[in-house]
């Protein structure tokens, strides 16, 4: 099975449960947000929706991280890079308790390039996950500017999902399910988010995501042209 949506709701809520049958939540990286909210997202999607969340960036992102900018919560010094201290575990719990009400399947933890790979980074990874519960849900992770080998160690040591851009490379985790998302083009290591895919690229995409399907892949549009693009993209799919 192959599900497509986009990183947050590209479109009205009622359209996009019509046009899609997943989505990546992307305001619970910046805020944390209110109960009645989730619940009614919840309680709006139709039965077989799949919501996936991203993990609050106290969790992921250091306090001098400018996505702090657009966060309703003031950061300390021991937010982000997984490290275990308690504002980070408190701002896991607290997205725990988001996927449950939004009865979410999938957390994403998204890290900063300054989780950068190395010694320090896989002992605070090793301490993270040793204390921090994952509840019913599957835990994805992208891990940015890390070699192969070092994603490979990662995802496989944490049992995780490799979060990866299939125009890029192959998932590295030893699961059956797989997580993409598509976030533009890359130029000199940066990501350009203004970026429509041609055809030739979503054609690309279609068959990497096929030819690596072992049961189930999630893929998910985060480019500047992200609602037009998955629509394209699940019609391609649909063809199949």
């Amino acid at each position: 099975m192959i599900s497509v949506g986009t990183c947050g709701f590209c479109e009205s809520h009622s359209r996009y449960y019509r046009d899609f049958d997943a989505i990546e939540v992307q305001q619970t990286f910046y805020r944390v947000l209110r109960e009645k909210t989730l619940e009614r997202w919840r309680k709006e999607a139709p039965e077989g929706f799949t919501f996936a969340i991203k993990t609050f960036q106290g969790v992921t992102h250091p306090p001098n991280s400018p996505t702090w900018r657009r966060s309703n919560i003031k950061p300390g010094k021991g937010v982000g890079l997984l490290r275990p201290t308690s504002d980070v575990l408190h701002f896991w719990r607290l997205t725990l308790r988001e996927a449950e009400i939004l009865g979410a399947r999938f957390i994403l933890i998204q890290l900063p390039r300054s989780f950068r790979e190395s010694e320090e980074s896989f002992a605070n990874a090793e301490r993270f996950f040793e204390v921090a519960g994952r509840g019913d849900f599957e835990i994805a992770v992208e891990l940015r500017g890390w070699s192969e080998n070092g994603v490979k160690s990662f995802v496989r040591e944490f049992d995780v999902i490799d979060v990866t851009d299939p125009l890029v490379r192959v998932p590295l985790h030893g699961g059956e399910v797989n997580y993409y998302r598509l976030h533009g083009k890359y130029e000199k290591g940066r990501i350009i988010y203004r970026h429509s895919y041609s055809d030739e690229e979503l054609q690309k995409i279609r068959e990497h995501v096929l030819g690596w399907n072992k049961g189930e892949s999630f893929v998910f549009f985060n480019n500047s042209g992200m609602c037009r693009d998955a629509k394209r993209f699940r019609t391609m799919m649909n063809e199949t």
